[in-house]
Formats: C-alpha cells, structure tokens, sequence
C-alpha cells in the first residue's frame, strides 16, 4: 500500500509540474508531441487533440516534449510557427517557468486543504524551565499556560517563538495557571543556540522548552489563504536554504535522500493521517519547484539561463556547447540520484 501511495502521490506532483508546461506552451501556439508521466517504455498511450498522454515504465518523473526543442540534436529543430524554439526568449522563458509555478500554486491550494482541514501545532504550555534563565528568575514554572503576549495572543508555540525571537525589549506574558490569570514581565537575552542545519546561532529565548501537548487548529477560508501563502514562502525558503548549504559544505553529501527516502516519507504520512500526507505532498512539491529552477542544464533552470544568455547577447549559444551542458546535466542529475539510492541503502542496513 505505501508504494502504491508513492506512486500516486509521485504522479500527482508529476502531472502539475508537466501540466504547467503543457498549458503556457499551447497557450503560446506551441504544439506538443509527448506528454509523459514516466520515462523510458510507454505502458498506456492515448492520443488527444493532438498530444500523446502517455504512463511509462519508469515513473520517477516525466516530460513534454514540443515541436522543435532538441537540445541533444539541435539539427532537428523545426522552424515552424508552432515550434517552441522560434519563440522568442521571454516567451520560452515562460514555458520553462510554467512547471515550478504549478508545483508552487499546488502547494499552496494543499495548505489551505490543510488550514480547512485542521492543522497540528504544539500549545504554549511550557513544559520545562532552565535553571537561572530569564523565565526561571520571573517565576514561569512548568504547565504554565502562555495565553497573551502584550497584546498578541498566543495560539501555538510557534506563535510564542516568533514573538520573543522578534522582541527588542521587556514582554508582559498573560499565563494560566492553576485556572487563574497571570502576569510576568520578562525581557529575552540573546542565547546560544542552532538553527535546522545545525549551525551555531544566537537569538533571542527566555529559556523554557515545550509540553508535549498538540492542539488542532481550524482556520476559516480566508484564515487559509493566508495560512496557505506563509507556508508555501516558508517551504520555499527552507528548501533554496538548505540547497545553498548543502553546495556551501555545511550539510554533509550524506544528508541527500533518494526515492526511498521520498517513499518511506510519504508510506509513512499515509498511515499517519490525511493531512499529514497532504503536508508532505506540498513539501515535496515546493521541493519539485526549487530544485528544477536550479541552473543545471538539464533541468528548467538551466533552460532559462540558455535564454537569458540569448536575451543579453542577441544570440543563441552554439550547438556543441548547447549539447555538451545538457550531457553534462543529465551526468550531475544522475550522479545526485544515484548519491541519494547510495545513502538510501546505507541508512536500510544501518
């Protein structure tokens, strides 16, 4: 059943990405021979209005192919008025863009699915106090309640995160405890602490950690949107952050997953619940969107850097260099996955 469900989830993600492509590219009068959900032998094929839909063997991706883009043979590009590569280069640019915008707005509407469906947060009930910290000398104790933060209220412990974190002066926390309303003034000092890639940072605590507690939080409809457009802006930074660190060195090469880090993730959101898997579907298709804007040559971000070359230097770059960074992509798209199966297997028999 998890496979299943890697599959469907794959293909799902798979599809919007190809379908933005598809849309902008018809839209711009290109025409498109192929669009495949998988590579390699076509299992189920089915021709529509003059497109090939096709399932293939191997479903760890897929494709459009358009009249006249042959960057492995540039010699059969078609100059026809519905071939994609007399388009100018702004409007190719679009195309290309099209795939990780519709991998972006699908993460999106899934956050507000999970905004209208209830989403899983810690409560800001404190769960321990650290000896000689701003909140021990206070007089927080442990199961405090924080409700109020000057005139913020303080829903989950994100929200108390964030406020501190942004403070500059003194807080006047509004705590429940033992049924009764009180208030502490506490002023944050700057701390030693690490950020998700496990670097060393400074910010802003007072020194209290959490109680295991989650609440459920139901957003309404225009609640969502706006649930749904901090969350896809925070996934996307989170993502293009640890891409930088991980070509910086600081994330080790051993941290890239592959497809069976991807399916155990997904088999096991699946048997966690439904909004569970819907956050690891938009997760993994802000992670879609990221990572094809990359400039590699074989993915969308290369292409657009080939038409922005074209854009500044009123010309297109020659067919052997065009050729030999394509080769070379597919060579760095490749030794990536097969980097992320190596690690896969080694964590299986760790």
């Amino acid at each position: 059943m998890g496979f299943i469900n890697f599959l469907i989830v794959l293909s799902i993600l798979v599809f919007i990405h190809e379908l933005g492509h598809f849309t902008v590219a018809r839209l711009l009068g290109v025409k498109v021979h192929v669009f495949s959900i998988g590579f390699g032998k076509k299992l189920i094929s089915k021709h529509w209005k003059g497109t090939e839909w096709s399932f293939s063997l191997i479903p760890l991706g897929g494709y459009v192919k358009m009249k006249g883009q042959e960057d492995l043979n540039p010699a059969l590009a078609n100059n026809d008025s519905d071939s994609y590569n007399v388009k100018t280069p702004f409007e190719r640019i679009l195309i290309l863009l099209a795939g990780p915008f519709a991998n972006f707005l699908l993460a999106f509407v899934l956050y507000i699915m999970i905004g209208l469906l209830g989403n899983n947060h810690l409560t800001p009930t404190i769960g321990k106090v650290i000896e000689n910290s701003p909140a021990a000398k206070s007089g927080l104790k442990a199961n405090d309640e924080i409700l109020k933060i000057n005139d913020i209220d303080i829903k989950t412990w994100d929200d108390l995160s964030g406020v501190i974190k942004g403070s500059n002066d003194a807080l006047k926390f509004y705590v429940k405890r033992d049924g009764k309303i009180q208030t502490f003034i506490i002023r944050p000092k700057m701390s030693d602490s690490q950020n998700m890639f496990k670097e060393k940072i400074k910010k802003r605590m007072i020194g209290i950690a959490p109680a295991p507690k989650v609440v459920t939080i139901f957003y309404s409809p225009l609640e969502s949107i706006s649930f749904a457009y901090d969350k896809t802006i925070e996934s996307s930074k989170m993502i293009f952050l640890g891409v930088q660190k991980l070509i910086q060195g600081i994330i080790p090469s051993s941290e890239i997953g592959g497809v069976i880090s991807i399916g155990t993730v997904i088999s096991d959101a699946s048997q966690s619940s439904f909004v569970a898997l819907l956050t690891i579907m938009a997760l993994i298709s802000v992670n879609l969107g990221v990572l094809n804007l990359l400039p590699i040559p074989a993915l969308d971000g290369g292409h657009i850097m080939f038409n922005l070359y074209e854009m500044i230097t009123k010309r297109k770059p020659s067919d052997k260099v065009l050729v030999v960074l394509t080769v070379s992509g597919w060579a760095i798209l490749l030794g990536l996955m097969s980097l992320g199966v190596y690690n896969d297997i080694m964590r299986l028999l760790d």
